[in-house]
């Protein structure tokens, strides 16, 4: 997700670029501190590029690491620092592939 131009995300563009579900995003909001979606007026939740960035980290610690939610904890207890600057190594990476996919097809 281009965190580029927009400030705030629904639940529902979140939930679809992490492929989970709402209330699998819920329930990690419930289970770990440190995601706090912003609420308007109405008590909907707005989540901005740092908060996604948090919710991929729990996601690939979960989902793709195998990690349990206390292990996850525990994991970003001791090393949240290391993955904030993993994820936002990765989303430059990302953002520089786009680049050069788009390149090469202005190339073709």
């Amino acid at each position: 997700m281009n965190h580029k131009g927009k400030l705030y995300y629904t639940i529902s563009e979140v939930a679809k670029q992490l492929n989970i579900t709402k209330s699998v995003i819920r329930y990690w909001e419930n289970e770990f501190s440190f995601i706090r979606p912003h609420r308007n007026s109405r008590g909907e939740r707005k989540f901005t590029a740092e908060t996604i960035r948090e919710l991929r980290i729990v996601h690939h610690l979960i989902k793709e690491k195998g990690f349990t939610i206390s292990g996850a904890k525990k994991e970003l207890e001791s090393n949240k620092e290391y993955h904030l600057k993993l994820e936002k190594t990765i989303e430059a990476l990302e953002t520089a592939k786009m680049g050069l996919q788009l390149l090469l097809e202005k190339l073709d």
